[in-house]
């Protein structure tokens, strides 16, 4: 069937390698998937943590800085950088490097958005919550190369900042307030399966600024982006997500200059010391529970399906078929990665 598919209620599966920067791990690509036998055999998460055994996010407004951040503190520590998650991270999650109509990851459009926010065929809030859908299966993605190789993991955003852009929007006028309960819905009871980020920087850099520089430097699409959006973003970090993190996590916050001192805040990185459950509160036990969870991206999808009613993000019978169906006729698409004779695949019957 569709062996890396998102549809049929966001079903995945698939496996990933490991880019191990400035020191050594142990790889999670491999035929056999940790289980309750490898515990049963003396397989400990903890034996592998280090001083840099962390989940560490980098947040800001767009275009602040945040991935050159991020990438230049794993590169200094150590740590596997994962970029943020767009609408196309289900491809980069399989290894799938073709390129298939929009129609077939989330029926949605950032250049769209940028359009028309306020689009009556609900365009903003799907892409919305598609992108929370992305960025709960790559943080999933995190914690299991954190538990499986003990190399910590720098992430451009993350699921647990993702709701401010939903605040943004609704502030804005892009979305109903039933779209911000049914994301709440979804929210409540799929990220709290997660453990949070050991740590959270968020770099403070003005709405004014983004704008100017979005205006400068940006694609014709982002230069659509409305000033008060963008101010609605920062203000939503500020009231909503460093109050709310910080209860969970230790939070360094940067202004745009000091973010320039990568050697600083690596030095600030080091000296952070993890006081806050629930990390703290963490044993092998729980470790293992969690990694069995995180390691199954049908479990980790299935956390996000609801079945809540709203017009929005609703796909009937029919349409659904439709497009599972098309999905199916595309090059490569029938079968599993190396199984479909259409794209030149040989020897099927040895594998």
């Amino acid at each position: 069937m569709i062996g890396r598919r998102l549809l049929r209620g966001l079903t995945v599966t698939g496996r990933t390698g490991v880019l191990c920067v400035a020191q050594l791990h142990g790889s999670s690509r491999h035929g056999l998937k940790y289980g309750y036998l490898a515990y049963m055999l003396g397989e400990r998460t903890t034996k592998r943590f280090g001083p840099n055994s962390k989940i560490v996010t980098v947040d800001g407004n767009l275009a602040s800085g945040k991935g050159e951040l991020a990438q230049a503190l794993a590169e200094k520590l150590g740590m596997k950088y994962m970029p943020e998650a767009g609408q196309n991270y289900l491809q980069k999650l399989t290894g799938d490097e073709s390129v298939v109509p929009y129609k077939f990851y989330g029926l949605c459009s950032l250049d769209k958005f940028y359009e028309d926010p306020k689009c009556q065929d609900g365009n903003s809030y799907r892409f919305q919550i598609w992108l929370f859908c992305m960025r709960m299966l790559q943080y999933s993605e995190a914690l299991n190369h954190l538990l499986s190789t003990g190399q910590g993991v720098i992430l451009e955003r993350s699921a647990f900042s993702d709701h401010v852009f939903l605040d943004a929007m609704y502030k804005s006028k892009y979305i109903r307030k039933e779209c911000v309960n049914h994301y709440n819905e979804i929210k409540k009871v799929s990220i709290d399966e997660f453990l949070p980020p050991h740590v959270a920087i968020y770099l403070d850099v003005p709405a004014a600024d983004v704008y100017k520089k979005i205006q400068e430097k940006g694609n014709a699409p982002e230069k659509k982006v409305e000033l008060s959006y963008l101010q609605n973003i920062e203000d939503a970090y500020k009231s909503s997500f460093l109050p709310k993190i910080s209860e969970t996590s230790e939070v360094l916050q940067y202004t745009a200059a000091e973010a320039q001192n990568v050697d600083q805040i690596v030095e600030d990185l080091e000296y952070v010391k993890i006081t806050k459950a629930p990390w703290t509160e963490q044993t092998d036990v729980t470790y293992h529970h969690l990694r069995l969870l995180v390691q199954n991206k049908t479990k980790v999808a299935n956390l996000i399906n609801l079945p809540i009613f709203i017009p929005e993000v609703t796909v009937g019978g029919l349409e659904f078929d439709k497009l599972y169906y098309e999905f199916q006729d595309l090059p490569g698409k029938k079968y599993a990665k190396g199984y479909n004779e259409d794209v030149g695949d040989k020897y099927i019957w040895l594998k």
